[in-house]
């Protein structure tokens, strides 16, 4: 059922990544260093930081009940649960920031650009339904946090970045968390990553005026794809795109959300 949410207040919305700068078509493929400690990804946060973990799960489902109504979604997919729990948020924000890392909200991440708010992380990941065969692009890198749980649950995560210090920086930090199977690339993604298409779910973190061709034609059949499209700095709403096996695609309203705008040369 559509969860057409189109009279909200503008006042009810949830934040995104803030996760695009300037255009430029250099492009930059992860490396893990030999340097680097890839540590397991199902380690575990310091004991400081359980107990707030817990307490960011719980508040995840808290929300996820109160807007049921609107999103259709009455409880997020228990695995993807189980990916954020084990993904150490206080390893993506500054570490002055760490003692906040498990807030149910947004956080600065530098370059004038923030993380997401957890609930939408494991929202925009419930609605992609992803599998462990499954080959994901993200569009808005940031500080590699959404990349993060994409790869506890697929197999090959592709995640584009447009702001050159945060792609360095996930860059280096995704492998030496032990997420070896995520690759960052440095680019405009509008355009999406042709050459390792075609995508089982595409994720973007920053708000469209419309939703992108290139990025519907990289889509496989069955495929979803999640985009905030609305006005830059304003309320958008949360989309979800299917494409069938025939190729026809369909559009679901989720929820009024509010991402910074995609940029780029498009």
């Amino acid at each position: 059922m559509t969860g057409n949410i189109a009279n909200t207040s503008a006042s009810r919305f949830y934040f995104g990544t803030r996760s695009h700068g300037q255009f430029t078509r250099r492009r930059f493929l992860a490396v893990a260093s030999a340097a680097s400690v890839a540590l397991p990804k199902s380690v575990q946060a310091v004991a400081g930081h359980t107990g707030m973990r817990r307490a960011m799960l719980a508040n995840i489902a808290g929300m996820t009940a109160r807007t049921a109504a609107s999103t259709g979604v009455v409880e997020i997919d228990p695995k993807v649960m189980d990916a954020i729990g084990r993904v150490l948020r206080h390893e993506f924000v500054p570490p002055e920031l760490s003692g906040y890392a498990y807030e149910n909200r947004p956080l600065p991440i530098g370059y004038g650009q923030t993380i997401s708010q957890p609930y939408i992380v494991a929202l925009m990941t419930h609605l992609i339904a992803p599998e462990t065969h499954h080959r994901v692009l993200e569009v808005g890198t940031g500080s590699g946090y959404q990349a993060a749980v994409l790869a506890e649950l697929v197999d090959r995560v592709h995640t584009i970045e447009i702001v050159p210090g945060l792609a360095l920086e996930a860059t280096e930090r995704l492998p030496r968390l032990g997420y070896e199977n995520v690759e960052v690339r440095l680019d405009d993604g509008y355009f999406g990553w042709p050459a390792a298409e075609p995508f089982n779910a595409i994720v973007v973190t920053a708000a469209a005026s419309h939703v992108p061709p290139p990025l519907v034609a990289q889509l496989a059949p069955s495929g979803a794809l999640v985009i905030p499209v609305g006005q830059p700095f304003s309320v958008q709403m949360l989309l979800l795109i299917r494409k069938r096996a025939d190729g026809q695609v369909s559009v679901r309203q989720i929820l009024p959300v509010r991402f910074v705008p995609l940029t780029g040369g498009h």
